[in-house]
């Protein structure tokens, strides 16, 4: 058991609505060879893409997984983005799917929710939704180097993540991530949206791949050089642990990405490669 302040935690509940996919009326983007695309991405309800699927591969651009929530006020839509916790429970309100659940599995442009395929077939735009938003201001007691963020702590007792004799955490991954794949969403707060992962842009050339095609939504996955304590940055010997919440993306400089779990110094951390790092196999 990882020891923490769980008790004095407390639960708020939040309210959003399932949110339109938007577009602008020149529709087309470009991608990392300079080909025109328009596919679907962003916003609405995506059928067919859960925690353990592939996250590269498919006829998209910046893949959201399950339902993109948001409020409708800007200060709302903040706390909502801010406080909900990947793990934290989702239920819808309104609708045919009114009182069915799922998990948050991170934050992008909105709040990423997963709940059942036969579920998400039944919610539309405009349902409304409520977070119970547990986890910010979470502390791992045995590990004061270790910073926990948008981490639910019920998840944490499900997670790979154990304490070693020699005092480190011990993380289960599925892939390491070296520095130079990280992209958009460097310099945000690591409470916010994600960190898009470069190099994962499948089928468009080895020239652009840095191995990671093969992730999955819900991997956990380790990214070198990277200090989100206090944002997201470059910063030599430390490690940001995050959850794959997004998908396929073909625009030059985004890609799948990691809504950040843990951080802190490399040193504090033991990493094992695991396969099974993933919240597929977890929530």
């Amino acid at each position: 058991m990882i020891r923490t302040n769980a008790d004095r935690l407390v639960t708020q509940i939040l309210a959003g609505e399932v949110w339109p996919a938007l577009a602008d009326r020149h529709g087309y983007r470009v991608d990392a060879d300079g080909q025109p695309f328009l596919l679907p991405g962003m916003g609405g309800v995506t059928l067919g893409v859960h925690p353990g699927d592939p996250a590269t591969g498919y006829a998209a651009d910046h893949l959201e997984p399950g339902l993109s929530v948001r409020a409708r006020g800007e200060g709302a839509n903040m706390a909502l983005q801010f406080l909900s916790c990947v793990g934290n429970i989702v239920t819808v309100r309104t609708g045919p799917a009114a009182g069915r659940q799922g998990k948050v599995i991170g934050q992008h442009a909105y709040v990423l929710v997963d709940l059942a395929e036969a579920d998400l077939a039944e919610v539309s735009t405009g349902d409304q939704v409520t977070v119970a938003a547990r986890g910010q201001g979470l502390r791992l007691l045995d590990h004061p180097a270790v910073v926990a963020k948008n981490l639910d702590p019920d998840l944490l007792t499900r997670l790979p993540v154990r304490t070693r004799a020699d005092g480190r955490l011990e993380v289960g991954v599925a892939a390491r991530v070296p520095a130079s794949a990280v992209g958009a969403g460097a310099g945000m707060v690591s409470e916010f949206a994600n960190t898009d992962l470069m190099g994962a842009y499948a089928g468009q050339g080895d020239d652009l791949s840095l191995g990671l095609e093969r992730l999955r939504i819900g991997d956990i996955v380790a990214i070198e050089d990277a200090d989100h304590r206090f944002g997201r940055g470059y910063r030599r010997g430390h490690l940001a642990i995050g959850v794959i919440s997004t998908g396929h993306c073909r625009l030059f400089g985004h890609g799948p990405g990691p809504s950040t779990i843990l951080t802190g110094p490399a040193d504090a951390f033991h990493l094992v490669d695991d396969p099974d790092a993933c919240l597929g196999g977890i929530l």
